[in-house]
């Protein structure tokens, strides 16, 4: 819908100061999300996508239509010859603090990385960044933990997941490494367009600043408790709880209700049934690591929790969401660090975000482009003044 002037909603002192929630601003090719099936790619239920790669998805959400198995030899290709990742990315953070959050490191090296691919071409840079990130990430951790001696040169015969573990090197089984990163990047990588993080993003491009400036600030905008977070809070969470016993859980959950504390893992603003995002994510918790402590935590949280929740009428979904077991099947991998998690949230969201972007500034308005994002602010009520 082209008419700008045509009015979407009728806004009134209620919608003020409430973070724009609900509000429509525009419209999302990528992704939407409804009441039962959770979040839909291109139209396609999550549920599933489960057997596609990461860069299978990337494809959908750019292209809108799920690659043949040549388009997605070609397109795996394609992100191999962009991978490389300049010896100065490395210099630039071997210089940061390491007290430094691990998303602000995220955010400085997709800044510096821009730094290095100068030709402005939304769907070129989004290319780029995304062929890039495997290594970015890898290096993050890697000179975080302190091993920067003899990092492997990157692998790019290698797809985006095993180029990561190629560079990290980890301590641990990467099979299982591979299919638990695999999947969070197919769940994480895109949730509708109002989000903060893809809002964020969508609005600095709309400046025409650089691809890569804008998700350098979606990253910033991820980072924050309260949007991008969500699974290491859940994590911490269920280390708290430190039992799988149906009782003690219950127990636990009604004492921080009574103290006005979250129940983290449940609930959702859209979703009125169980987020498929951690139904998935349980089945594989069931494969790979039945008795995980951990896991037998988050199997019992989901017995017990949407039962006390329920009691709640004001609770429209007491369901569990796709944070319930993402922190615990990424501890079980080997990333045991849960300050970490949000950066593999941000990865995910890199690929989505970027594919949000292309299409603000390419596609939408036949070609011509959002316009720069330009919220109206109504000046509070104050008395007229002069200085005397």
């Amino acid at each position: 819908m082209d008419n700008d002037s045509e009015p979407l909603l009728n806004v009134t002192s209620s919608h003020l100061n409430s973070g724009m929630r609900g509000i429509p601003v525009g419209t999302c090719r990528t992704s939407f999300v409804t009441p039962t099936e959770g979040v839909h790619y291109a139209g396609y239920p999550i549920a599933e996508l489960m057997n596609f790669s990461p860069e299978q998805i990337f494809y959908l959400l750019l292209h809108k239509s799920l690659p043949t198995p040549e388009e997605t030899t070609s397109f795996m290709n394609e992100l191999k010859s962009r991978g490389e990742v300049p010896q100065e990315i490395t210099d630039i953070l071997l210089a940061l603090p390491k007290h430094g959050h691990p998303m602000d490191w995220m955010s400085t090296g997709i800044m510096a990385l821009g730094m290095f691919d100068q030709d402005v071409n939304w769907s070129e840079n989004g290319l780029n960044l995304v062929a890039k990130m495997p290594r970015l990430m890898g290096l993050i951790f890697r000179i975080r933990e302190g091993r920067t001696q003899n990092i492997p040169d990157d692998d790019l015969s290698k797809n985006l997941v095993d180029r990561f573990i190629h560079t990290l090197e980890p301590n641990a089984d990467t099979s299982v490494m591979a299919k638990i990163v695999s999947a969070f990047l197919v769940l994480h990588m895109d949730h509708g367009g109002g989000n903060l993080s893809t809002f964020t993003g969508k609005a600095i491009a709309s400046g025409l600043a650089t691809l890569y400036t804008s998700i350098s600030g979606s990253m910033n905008a991820l980072s924050g408790p309260l949007h991008g977070r969500a699974n290491q809070s859940c994590l911490e969470f269920v280390k708290k709880i430190g039992t799988s016993n149906h009782d003690e859980i219950e127990s636990f959950i009604r004492n921080e209700l009574a103290n006005k504390r979250p129940v983290f893992g449940f609930g959702h603003s859209v979703l009125r049934t169980e987020d498929p995002r951690a139904t998935i994510q349980i089945q594989i918790g069931k494969e790979v690591c039945p008795d995980d402590p951990l896991f037998k935590t988050v199997l019992g949280l989901l017995e017990v929790a949407p039962r006390v929740l329920a009691e709640n009428p004001r609770i429209a979904n007491p369901n569990a969401n796709v944070d319930i077991a993402s922190g615990c099947l990424l501890n079980f991998a080997g990333f045991t660090d849960p300050e970490y998690y949000t950066t593999f949230f941000g990865w995910a969201r890199v690929c989505g975000i970027s594919a949000q972007i292309i299409d603000e500034r390419t596609v939408l308005r036949s070609g011509k482009g959002v316009p720069i994002y330009r919220p109206k602010y109504i000046a509070e009520e104050q008395p007229l003044r002069h200085i005397e």
